[in-house]
């Protein structure tokens, strides 16, 4: 699996892959941060993944214009994050306000995908990440005019509570 990070609350660290991979597999955004001159651009994106020789790899697309494109070419390095499950466990104090929740945090690399094959099975991770269904079909026209991201995920930790 790919490394993981030092997680200070160990007790609430999720360690088992198929676990991590099924809460994965629920969700439907990623959010990606770039370093972008100083500052940091994070953007939300529907997504879909594989798991290859344990490690995670992620896939979303977007137009080949504008701030998330221009910034995978110049700073593939990046961050991400997905969360989900979260329940508010009210109390009477404030700081005794709590959540349930499971997130996902970890860096990767980005690249574009340039290969049509390629591509057609990263938009099929996408649309059956979305959609619950695999069988869709991408025109040479859509092809063309779409930029495909593939995130290779070098540290990653899941959190639970």
């Amino acid at each position: 699996m790919n490394k993981a990070l030092t997680m200070r609350r160990s007790d609430r660290e999720v360690v088992d892959k198929d676990e991590i991979a099924d809460f994965i597999g629920t969700q439907q955004i990623i959010r990606v941060g770039f370093a972008d001159g100083g500052e940091v651009y994070i953007v939300p994106v529907n997504y879909g993944f594989d798991i290859s020789d344990g490690n995670f790899v992620f896939y979303f697309h977007g137009a080949k214009a504008g701030r998330k494109y221009e910034l995978a070419k110049k700073s593939p390095d990046v961050g991400f994050e997905i969360d989900g499950g979260y329940q508010l466990m009210p109390s009477e104090t404030a700081c005794g306000y709590s959540a349930h929740f499971k997130s996902v945090i970890g860096s990767g690399r980005l690249d574009l995908i340039e290969d049509n094959n390629e591509k057609i099975h990263a938009l099929g991770r996408i649309m059956a990440q979305v959609s619950g269904r695999a069988d869709w079909e991408f025109s040479g026209q859509m092809l063309s005019e779409t930029a495909v991201f593939r995130l290779e995920v070098r540290s990653l930790t899941c959190k639970a509570k």
